[in-house]
């Protein structure tokens, strides 16, 4: 974790209204980064420190969060940090793509907060 004690989570969503809620259910707890897209959420994953988690919205224009996960878990650098899924695609085959590509977990919009802070607290 970084210097300051509080685990430092990037958020990662092209809609400033999703990252908005991310943000005020987390910042009490946690250290948040935010990224609006795909490219910058890999440079932000690739700095020092990097985060501890990464919560990871799907459709976004660019490179989607499928790739962005694909790409993390490639590189030996960043390969460790827990992705989380937060998506409005709620098939199954959705989510069956996001594990098989090293996800830990998916969680649907819109946000549930307990959802997300569970499902951060267990996977830091």
């Amino acid at each position: 974790m970084s210097g300051n004690d509080q685990a430092v989570i990037l958020i990662v969503d092209d809609t400033p209204d999703n990252i908005d809620v991310l943000a005020n259910i987390l910042r009490g707890d946690y250290t948040v980064k935010i990224a609006l897209n795909g490219e910058k959420a890999l440079q932000i994953a690739d700095s020092d420190p990097a985060p501890d988690l990464i919560l990871l919205d799907i459709m976004m224009p660019g490179i989607d969060g499928y790739e962005v996960c694909r790409r993390l878990k490639a590189d030996v650098a960043t390969a460790s940090i827990p992705v989380i899924f937060i998506s409005a695609m709620e098939g199954e085959q959705d989510q069956k793509r996001g594990y098989d590509l090293g996800a830990v977990d998916f969680i649907t919009k819109p946000i549930d907060p307990d959802a997300v802070e569970a499902s951060v607290r267990s996977h830091i």
